[in-house]
């Protein structure tokens, strides 16, 4: 009986400790893949040739079948659509285009039901000069009347000129004459975009109260859009020239220097003030609403956006150094000094993410190459912090060629014929393509609200979901593995082999040791990994590759040599692939105890589809 009651006891000391021992767990935001949905190019159910909610409805079993944990919606609030939604006419209520408020309810019910969670757009910048708010600031109407950045004429010679030299965003002046009102007012972006003042305490409680209807109504967080611009200098001076104004044209954003319009000192603390205010739910249900933060901002100015040691900011800005900083000319130590750059400049106990596509830059497939898209994916799936995918860089879909009469976005519209192609973002925005049906299947319609990429008949997701090799495929069995503990909590090291072989390794204790290796360039390349790991196991086993690979996943490679053709991607482990699965959190929990899972090998749970036979198909979702 003595010896019984000790076993219990040490039995109980030692799970105590294994308790105490292991880490605390990750938030859902930290865990999911988010995946950016243009609702006007999702799926469009009515016929209109418009994406719309119950579309989006429509899909949301294959969202789940993709790994997706939160689906991130482009604005779908009531809108002239001048700039395709970012101009709100009304933050409180849906565009007819897209449906109703009860098509949103049916949304939310259904994203809950399948576990997926719901991100919103929000637009504090500008409204639509259609805005009641706008209207009646126009007539001077108590309180609306500074609900607007309005400032006199400057007069020379008798002649009315703008306040000061500023650029709109999307091209000329940020200044636009009011002839009732007798006075500019102020647009970072299109003329009918006007910004809110935030320097008015009623403004900044108005939009704190948008927030906080959406909470309600049940959404798990939000994209803060075009956060740089919310304040701009109280100080009327004009901007200098950029260093390389002589490059742009004088009416292009870029000519200037935007030292009084960006990243003003005002605009971090209004940051916390959201985070403040999102933070204010989770003391009551303790249950997370995110912030993310859209800013091209210049690095030390991004970061910022995290918070300091007082105050929290977002629980993640947007990392678009992937974007801004590598093309197609980038060989490896481009690609490797992005990463470095990235997780040395972000904040130590900052959550890191990674963006390579978005509705508002050409599509990852043609910024690089078609035949890379694997390997971004490994990049943007496997490295540390959130990944965000775009609707359809999943396929490796690629932008749509839209001519100049076809051009519908206001940003190249204003630039004009010539130039359009530099400033288009009408390119990636086209449709996506579901099959090889008319128009992809996106619509009944003859006509799409922009023309379906002409390559669908053969890319699109039914091709793909019958080739195991494909790049869906590839992406789904990259998502599997972002739920082991190496990739959500190991430690990092990147290395560029040579000129153009990238080669990162992700590690994490006694745990599986994960090892990403591609070849950046256009001529075939060998990788040793052991010149940079002496300690790694003289072969290597291929848990995933490329759709281009000459190694099949379940094979094995020498780690000394492995011979990758161009733009070839492969994410390598240290065990097999038996074993991978167990490294799997299962029933929503982590892993606790590696060797345990070793030791429970025949239990596999989840295979990618290029290792397990899966025929069983999703289906669509009712509306």
């Amino acid at each position: 009986m003595v010896t019984s009651l000790f076993l219990i006891g040490c039995l109980a000391t030692f799970s105590l400790q294994v308790e105490c021992s292991k880490p605390p767990p990750l938030d859902w935001w930290q865990t999911s893949i988010f995946y950016q949905i243009y609702p006007r190019s999702f799926k469009d159910v009515n016929g209109d040739g418009i994406g719309d909610l119950k579309g989006i409805i429509r899909k949301l079993n294959y969202l789940k079948d993709l790994g997706v944990g939160a689906i991130w919606l482009s604005p779908i609030y009531k809108s002239p659509m001048v700039d395709f939604g970012y101009d709100i006419s009304d933050f409180r209520d849906i565009e007819p285009v897209f449906g109703t408020i009860t098509d949103f309810n049916n949304l939310r019910a259904e994203t809950t039901a399948k576990n997926i969670k719901l991100v919103l757009d929000f637009v504090p910048n500008h409204s639509s000069n259609e805005h009641i708010w706008f209207q009646k600031s126009v007539d001077k109407i108590s309180p609306y009347t500074d609900y607007y950045v309005w400032r006199d004429a400057k007069i020379i010679g008798g002649v009315r000129h703008p306040p000061t030299n500023w650029l709109s965003d999307f091209g000329g002046s940020a200044w636009e004459w009011n002839e009732k009102r007798q006075q500019y007012y102020f647009h970072a972006f299109a003329i009918q975009q006007p910004d809110l003042n935030y320097r008015n305490p009623l403004v900044v409680e108005e939009m704190k109260n948008v927030l906080r209807y959406w909470i309600e109504r049940g959404v798990d967080g939000f994209r803060m859009d075009a956060i740089p611009y919310l304040f701009e200098s109280i100080d009327l001076r004009d901007e200098p020239l950029a260093n390389d104004y002589q490059e742009h044209e004088p009416t292009d954003h870029t000519y200037l220097n935007h030292t009084l319009t960006l990243d003003q000192p005002e605009t971090y603390d209004l940051v916390f003030q959201f985070r403040a205010l999102l933070d204010s739910y989770k003391l009551l249900d303790g249950y997370t609403r995110v912030m993310m933060t859209e800013c091209y901002s210049p690095l030390e100015k991004l970061v910022q956006y995290y918070g300091n040691t007082t105050r929290r900011g977002a629980n993640f800005a947007f990392n678009f150094l992937p974007i801004v900083r590598l093309s197609r000319q980038s060989n490896a130590r481009d690609f490797a000094n992005v990463i470095r750059e990235w997780e040395s400049a972000k904040p130590k106990e900052a959550w890191g993410n990674w963006v390579i596509g978005n509705h508002d830059n050409k599509r990852p497939a043609s910024r690089f190459d078609a035949e890379f898209i694997d390997g971004l994916h490994m990049l943007n799936l496997l490295l540390p912090g959130t990944a965000i995918t775009y609707n359809g860089d999943e396929l490796g879909m690629e932008d749509s060629f839209i001519r100049w009469d076809q051009t519908v976005d206001p940003q190249a519209i204003n630039v004009g014929p010539k130039r359009y192609q530099q400033f288009s973002r009408d390119f990636p925005r086209s449709p996506f393509q579901w099959d090889s049906s008319p128009n992809a299947g996106f619509t009944t319609n003859l006509y799409s609200w922009l023309p379906v990429n002409p390559n669908y008949w053969f890319k699109n997701l039914a091709v793909e979901r019958k080739d195991k090799r494909s790049h869906l495929n590839v992406y789904k069995a990259l998502a599997k593995l972002r739920q082991t503990a190496t990739i959500q909590r190991g430690d990092l090291d990147v290395y560029d082999l040579s000129e153009w072989v990238l080669c990162f390794v992700r590690s994490y204790g006694d745990h599986p040791t994960y090892i990403v290796v591609m070849n950046i360039g256009s001529e075939i390349e060998y990788a040793d990994i052991l010149s940079i790991r002496p300690t790694m196991p003289e072969q290597l086993n291929v848990y995933t590759a490329s759709a281009n690979s000459g190694h099949p996943p379940g094979t094995t490679v020498n780690t000394d040599k492995i011979l990758l053709k161009p733009k070839e991607a492969l994410t390598l482990s240290t065990v097999e692939l038996s074993l991978v699965h167990d490294h799997i959190k299962l029933n929503g929990n982590l892993d606790l105890d590696w060797n345990l899972a070793r030791r429970n090998a025949s239990n596999i749970a989840g295979f990618p589809l290029e290792v397990l036979d899966d025929e069983e198909e999703w289906e669509e979702t009712e509306d």
